[in-house]
């Protein structure tokens, strides 16, 4: 414990003044990587464990008036488009580069997603909007990705909160040695976890991993406290967005304990713009989620779970 607050962590995003993930008004803490794959995913820069060099050609001036970063690369990754701006061969950029690209740019097209940062490093964050988790009964939500993917950051960052009194949330997959989830369940106030799918088959494919370990975490830890754990799931356009397959996800949380609530989120393409600057299509497509779709289906989940469903109904 001596140690914790030096210990280095992969954060790719700290969120101010969030209300959407926890109690109160919350600080968002983001970590890189996530053993999943969804092909919803809002932040993809999430699913590496590692930083990614990222080029927002909205931003670059182009060739014409810069072109300070082509060359620089010892690698060769980065050479002039037809239009001027910057191409970058993702295969030539290796992650234990130096880039010697970063800082160049007068107009901050290049930069990375994801850095290296201690405990300390986001305790200050966190502790620098104290006043307004106190006067909210907010305090600071581990996000990700998949925060569980860096256990040991993790489980430092919450101690660290619990001794300064900070409320803690952590969003989790649940997708990790249960042994883990639980040694870190104990600093956590609110547990958020997804259920993306109870068909195994269907889950694997959109997601790139079985359900098995994620049901049996949850149903293991609702039996093991008294509070504090919300079940979300967001629907998705041909994924889980049937009647059935809601009404499956909501008979599992109706056996779990009574203090366990559910909630439902409504897709959205708020992430697609993040796919390109890391040169890679957006998987979802031109789908959407009519709003009366999402009223039905918040519908079913009511009929079976009442007043558990943090949804109004």
């Amino acid at each position: 414990m001596n140690g914790d607050l030096t210990l280095l962590g992969y954060v790719f995003n700290i969120q101010n003044f969030n209300i959407h993930d926890g109690p109160g008004i919350r600080t968002l803490v983001f970590l890189k990587g996530c053993p999943l794959h969804c092909s919803w995913c809002s932040n993809p820069e999430s699913q590496t464990s590692l930083p990614q060099l990222v080029v927002k050609t909205t931003l670059c001036m182009g060739t014409g008036k810069c072109g300070d970063c082509i060359g620089l690369c010892p690698h060769g990754a980065l050479s002039a488009g037809s239009d001027g701006k910057p191409v970058l061969d993702r295969e030539k950029c290796l992650e234990d580069c130096s880039r010697p690209c970063l800082g160049v740019c007068p107009s901050r097209a290049m930069f990375l997603f994801g850095k290296r940062m201690t405990v300390a490093d986001v305790l200050k964050v966190v502790e620098s909007e104290r006043d307004f988790h106190s006067r909210s009964e907010g305090g600071l939500t581990v996000s990700g990705g998949e925060p569980f993917m860096q256990p040991e950051f993790l489980l430092a960052l919450l101690r660290q909160a619990e001794r300064r009194y900070i409320n803690t949330a952590v969003e989790t997959s649940a997708c990790c040695p249960y042994e883990t989830f639980e040694s870190a369940a104990r600093h956590i106030d609110t547990v958020i976890c997804d259920i993306k799918h109870m068909d195994a088959g269907k889950h694997r494919f959109h997601t790139g991993v079985d359900n098995a370990r994620i049901l049996e975490n949850i149903r293991t830890l609702a039996q093991r406290r008294h509070d504090g754990i919300l079940i979300r799931t967001p629907v998705i356009p041909g994924v889980n967005d049937t009647e059935e397959d809601i009404a499956a996800i909501a008979a599992f949380v109706e056996r779990l304990p009574p203090f366990v609530r559910y909630e439902m989120l409504a897709y959205h393409r708020l992430g697609a713009n993040k796919y390109a600057m890391l040169g890679r299509n957006y998987p979802m497509g031109e789908v959407s989620l009519p709003a009366g779709r999402m009223r039905r289906l918040v519908g079913t989940a009511a009929s079976i779970l009442g007043e558990r469903l943090v949804n109004e109904h």
